[in-house]
């Protein structure tokens, strides 16, 4: 009889386990919200040096440059580890040559803001997922199997909206149809979004979360900033200003002559997002486990 119950005790075990282990299934639709900040590499930063184009450059971050981003997402379970996700983001990123001391580029005298609306799709992977599940006996103790936190990784594909602005008496100016650089660009590009991320689970509906990610794009233009100066003097009093808007306190206006480095084309602009999130998992049937 003994032999019996424990073998009954073993089979409803790995039931438990199994029914806690295919639990995803019935969580596996995901909606999120999250309110967060942008930065922007590129050109235009806030460090005392030459600017940096990507995660290098995250000492060229300046506070007094990062703005406000919103995000909506939907995220689908195709395993317990890994899930497919559809991001919104909405944010604005800028940059400003009189926030820092470098003396070319402070004489340069350049600046910037673009909103950024992305769509992406990307692959998360969860090496550890939360975990609410059976009881558990250790040295006489009962308790339950409990994992509130969750890291995982990401990457994808996604495409953005973007127009660079200056501002010109009082008033922001679109520079992309000025061509301050002789250089017509699109206003769409594409981002690859690379990341991490950590949720922490309420309950087996909800959970709160943090992710980074960093956005390496196919444009040199977020900021209107990427080869040289090029001869303005025939343009209208607003475009020579926005295109050259040099302070030449040092007395070097040949600093800025046509021809003169006025960016660096040998890589593109990127930007971040960093999002804390708010995450509600649709239950679709019964989650019903034994609890034992």
């Amino acid at each position: 009889m003994k032999k019996i119950i424990n073998i009954f005790i073993i089979v409803l075990t790995f039931s438990t386990l199994t029914g806690s282990a295919q639990s995803w299934k019935f969580l596996r639709n995901e909606f999120s919200f999250g309110l967060g900040a942008a930065s922007f590499f590129g050109e235009l930063g806030g460090a005392d040096r030459i600017g940096s184009h990507n995660i290098k450059g995250i000492t060229d971050i300046d506070f007094k440059a990062t703005k406000p981003a919103v995000q909506i997402g939907y995220r689908r379970f195709f395993s317990a580890n890994v899930a497919v996700r559809a991001n919104f983001t909405f944010g604005q990123v800028s940059g400003s040559d009189a926030y820092t001391k470098e003396v070319y580029r402070r004489n340069r005298n350049l600046s910037f803001r673009s909103p950024i609306a992305e769509l992406a799709i990307q692959v998360d992977y969860f090496p550890f997922r939360e975990y609410f599940g059976h009881l558990y006996r250790s040295n006489g103790v009962v308790g339950k199997r409990v994992n509130h936190f969750s890291p995982y990784l990401f990457a994808g594909i996604g495409g953005f909206y973007y127009n660079p602005k200056a501002k010109y008496d009082g008033r922001w100016v679109a520079l992309r149809p000025l061509q301050t650089e002789g250089v017509a660009y699109s206003k769409f590009s594409v981002a690859l979004p690379v990341g991490v991320g950590l949720k922490y689970a309420i309950d087996k509906q909800w959970s709160v979360g943090l992710e980074v990610g960093l956005r390496f794009t196919f444009t040199d233009y977020i900021d209107d900033v990427s080869t040289v100066y090029v001869d303005k003097s025939n343009a209208s009093p607003m475009e020579q200003y926005l295109a050259n808007p040099a302070l030449n306190e040092e007395g070097n206006p040949s600093w800025t002559a046509p021809g003169q480095q006025r960016g660096s084309s040998q890589a593109n602009d990127s930007y971040t997002f960093a999002i804390f999130t708010l995450n509600y998992k649709l239950l679709r049937g019964r989650l019903n486990l034994p609890k034992f």
